[in-house]
């Protein structure tokens, strides 16, 4: 009786465990990308998740940008908003440019 009550237990903190290490980090981050998608705009320069570095020049759905890759401007390619991986506002470039020269 009381070995199984234990179990139990054991059972139960091995669940909040997982939960609170794996669970919710992970929805953690899912939020984080669901605001970073929400919130892109033209002029944005993104990371894309094959390593390119480009600037939004136009959203013309809810899940499609065009990308600006290169300082040509000759190269433009539509592609989904979940392959972006990282979103540098200018403001913010400006920004970090401003605390590195200080």
């Amino acid at each position: 009786m009381n070995s199984s009550i234990s179990l139990i237990i054991w059972v139960v903190v091995l669940f909040v465990f997982m939960y609170f290490f794996m669970i919710r980090p992970q929805q953690k981050e899912q939020k984080e990308k669901n605001a970073m998608m929400t919130s892109l705009a033209v002029g944005d320069t993104v990371l894309t998740t094959s390593g390119f570095y480009g600037v939004i020049i136009s959203i013309p759905d809810d899940s499609t940008v065009i990308v600006e890759f290169g300082s040509n401007k000759n190269c433009r390619i539509p592609m989904t908003k979940t392959a972006i991986a990282q979103v540098e506002k200018p403001e913010d470039a400006v920004k970090n440019t401003e605390e590195k020269s200080k």
